[in-house]
């Protein structure tokens, strides 16, 4: 983040906002020049249009990839290069979704929604106003978004098959999932949330797609961890493409019903699953890009050539990662990743410690307090902390009961800039903690270590910096304060010894079990086992955010053409999965498509 991005409070901005503002009038004198000026690539006209400290994201409408320019001297050089290669039409305000918002007293702006089209697609867009001591309203943010391609819309609503099938539906799928008529176009390596998510967009716009999942069935990945796990964000949050959960369903979903529901997700969505299958190598292919070798259960190998091939493999393909330390081999106990745990009836009678504070630390030794096991969480660093009940209503506030639709509400969470978005973070988390004041004191009291966050802003920047370091307290913090979940939070581990821990204080701790709740491999850990080792070099660092405040590689290509990367939560997949499967069906139908890079 610049050091120079602040908010844009109206007493920084040295204004009042009346309230008698005509919100519908300030608009539109702000947009019919503005979507003028964009029309006929004024940047000049644009330009005047925009605040000094302005914000523009753009993805893939106007740069062909996921890009934020902070400042009027790059937005004018981003505009003046793509916009003549970007020709604008069609732009329409969208009267219905403005809206004048006071988030906070000393803010107020005006938001607003507009459609247009490029000669390669068709896009949305976001801004928000905000007052100047001259009494001209500007935007202070702006997002363009690719919606879809010109003359490739999607499958689905008036344009789905509308033939009847009288009894052969059945052999038909059957033989579209072994692909015994037509090879896949694109081959996605994991049948996860985010696998099927791409599977499912890739379907919607005439892709072939083949998903690939080791495991027996889909929903493994969720079915086969630890029996204590629950997804902590609300199921408004949650939906996936095209076919939403039920209303009836719960604000938490267990993960033995998620997997369920994602088995039947593909299910209904007519995906192509290989399950108990493996992909065992990608190599440079003849006729097309990859080569792709996948190995059956039943002992038989198919290969494709395919041009596109996504990895769906979460961070690390799910592979623990256990720390070294000193000594393991020396201890007489087990020694297992959060990973491999399934249910704490495993080790009931037995001292259990767990490495790690975060959300899966959290959730395993509840289920062992649940089960009457001594566990001793072990604390290395410190930890984010916000209760559901008074977190999630403050910090997740775009998806909610009775709230916008899906949709809109995800068009809005990423309209903000990541380093705007970090600013009214660090506010939201000052008011959860005040709310959380007898929580977060009590966890203190007993030796807790607590942040409020990569600079101050909870835990958005955590997860998308190091994937953890914070937990939703869904019960598991009242053990550790009155003591039914024991805390070791004093010092690091030195080294094993044959009973348990020896710490650097000169202290130890006794266990049968030490289980070690500490993340997961580097994200391109997968990518590099099936690859080439020439290639490993290219493999681009996987999550984690660039300087403008981007994912790196997310729903793009990881540093080689054709190798995409899909991953992180449910909201970002089902959003993300598009711009995924938009650009894939660019590359297929010969479209422009170079990132812009300056």
């Amino acid at each position: 983040m610049s050091t120079e991005t602040l908010l844009p409070t109206l007493d920084r901005l040295g204004v009042a906002v009346s309230p008698k503002l005509d919100v519908a009038s300030v608009t539109s004198q702000w947009f019919d020049p503005f979507a003028q000026a964009l029309q006929s690539a004024n940047t000049d006209d644009i330009i005047l249009s925009l605040t000094e400290d302005v914000f523009w994201r753009d993805m893939l409408s106007l740069t062909w990839d996921f890009r934020t320019f902070q400042g009027i001297n790059k937005v004018r050089q981003f505009l003046t290069d793509q916009l003549p290669l970007f020709p604008i039409s069609s732009c329409k305000l969208r009267k219905e979704l403005v809206e004048f918002q006071t988030p906070y007293p000393d803010i107020a702006w005006i938001q607003g929604f507009f459609d247009f089209e490029t000669h390669v697609g068709i896009a949305s867009g976001v801004f928000r106003l905000i007052p100047l001591r001259d009494g001209s309203w500007k935007a202070h943010t702006v997002y363009t978004n690719l919606e879809d391609l010109t003359g490739y819309p999607e499958l689905h609503g008036p344009l789905r098959d509308h033939q009847p099938n009288h009894g052969k539906w059945a052999a038909k799928r059957a033989r579209e999932v072994e692909f015994l008529d037509v090879d896949p176009s694109v081959i996605v390596v994991g049948a996860g949330h985010n696998g099927l998510c791409a599977a499912a967009r890739l379907k919607m716009m005439g892709i072939n797609t083949l998903v690939v999942e080791k495991h027996e069935r889909i929903g493994d990945s969720w079915r086969k961890r630890y029996g204590a796990l629950c997804l902590h964000d609300p199921v408004w949050a949650d939906h996936m493409p095209y076919l939403p959960f039920p209303s009836s369903w719960p604000v938490y979903t267990p993960a033995p019903k998620l997997a369920d529901w994602l088995e039947s997700y593909a299910h209904s969505m007519e995906l192509n699953v290989w399950t108990s299958s493996a992909v065992t190598s990608i190599v440079p292919g003849k006729s097309k890009r990859w080569k792709v070798s996948i190995a059956r259960t039943e002992g038989s190998v198919r290969v494709f050539e395919v041009d596109n091939i996504i990895f769906a493999l979460g961070f690390g393909g799910n592979k623990g990662h256990i720390p070294e330390i000193p000594g393991m081999g020396e201890f007489k106990g087990q020694i297992l990743h959060s990973s491999q745990h399934n249910v704490a009836a495993d080790h009931i009678g037995k001292k259990v410690a767990v490495v790690g504070s975060c959300t899966s630390a959290h959730d395993i030794c509840a289920d062992y307090v649940e089960h009457g096991v001594d566990v001793t969480m072990i604390q290395r660093g410190p930890t984010y902390i916000m209760s559901a009940k008074e977190g999630i209503p403050r910090a997740i506030t775009n998806h909610r009961e009775g709230g916008l639709p899906t949709h809109i509400a995800d068009r809005i969470g990423a309209s903000y800039p990541t380093h705007i978005s970090t600013l009214l973070s660090q506010r939201v988390t000052k008011t959860i903690a005040e709310a959380d004041k007898e929580l977060l004191d009590g966890l203190r009291s007993r030796g807790f270590k607590l942040t409020f966050g990569i600079q101050g802003a909870g835990f958005g920047l955590l997860g998308a910096s190091q994937v953890g370091g914070f937990y939703f307290d869904v019960g598991a913090s009242p053990l550790i304060i009155n003591g039914k979940i024991k805390l070791k939070s004093d010092g690091p581990i030195q080294k094993f010894t044959p009973s348990g821990l020896l710490f650097e204080d000169g202290s130890t701790l006794d266990a049968d079990v030490i289980l070690f709740a500490t993340g997961y491999a580097d994200a391109r850990t997968a990518y590099l086992e099936l690859l080439p080792s020439t290639l490993a070099s290219q493999v681009q660092p996987i999550w984690g955010l660039n300087p403008e405040g981007e994912l790196n590689s997310v729903t793009r290509e990881v540093g080689i053409p054709g190798l995409y990367c899909i991953m992180g939560n449910f909201a970002l997949g089902r959003f993300r999965s598009k711009h995924l499967a938009l650009q894939i069906k660019a590359y297929e139908e010969g479209l422009p498509g170079e990132r812009y890079l300056r």
